[in-house]
């Protein structure tokens, strides 16, 4: 299970920064490289899982996004008028190229834009991950927290650390932030949940009547 967890973050003077860089692009087997820029900033890439579990809001008038779209950068729409909700893929990834001072909230930004979604961008955070001797640690970023930092700073271990989106959850769902063409879209997708569910139970008792009524009329008489 993952629990809270806070970890220091130091500062680096430039020096340390630019051996730091060297030793991440050492460790590295991809062309996922850091550069260290002329004004002190350096850019990478960041790796983010998107773990969600609610539906997302795309423009209706364009076909929901697949990974390939995400990939090739296809942006938002420019004026949304009408909706459609529909699940990301589980566990879809995305490799964001990021400068050391992108802020986890344009992190944010940037990957609803890759994926077409249109929901508000304070629905969701972004968490730190970490495995620990068998431990899964996770932390919310604040808005501020720059995640290429944080990169640097554990090096290239995904274990060390990765980065996953989630919904911006702090307990009960706070459903009057949603609009009303998304609360009527979880309603449909509830009741086709709801439908499937009830069918495939229906489906275990029938098969079972089936065996139990066979296995009667295999018994002999008497």
């Amino acid at each position: 299970k993952d629990e809270p967890v806070e970890w220091e973050t130091p500062d680096l003077s430039q020096a340390e920064v630019e051996q730091k860089i060297k030793e991440y692009n050492s460790q590295i087997n991809s062309n996922l490289f850091m550069s260290l820029n002329k004004d002190g900033s350096y850019t990478g890439f960041i790796k983010v899982q998107l773990k969600l579990v609610r539906p997302v809001s795309v423009p209706s008038s364009k076909k929901p996004p697949s990974l390939q779209d995400a990939r090739r950068g296809t942006g938002r729409g420019t004026a949304v008028r009408r909706r459609t909700s529909f699940y990301l893929p589980k566990d879809a990834v995305k490799h964001l190229h990021v400068l050391s001072r992108t802020r986890a909230r344009e992190v944010i930004e940037a990957l609803l834009r890759k994926f077409l979604v249109v929901d508000d961008p304070r629905k969701f955070a972004l968490f730190e991950r970490a495995e620990r001797h068998g431990q899964v640690y996770l932390r919310k970023l604040s808005d501020d927290e720059q995640p290429l930092r944080l990169r640097l700073l554990a090096g290239p271990s995904e274990k060390a650390l990765s980065f996953v989106l989630k919904e911006n959850d702090s307990g009960e769902v706070n459903w009057d932030a949603f609009s009303m063409p998304e609360l009527h879209n979880f309603l449909r997708i509830l009741q086709r949940e709801e439908e499937e569910h009830l069918r495939q139970i229906l489906q275990k008792y029938s098969y079972c009547r089936q065996k139990i009524q066979e296995a009667l009329h295999a018994c002999p008489l008497g």
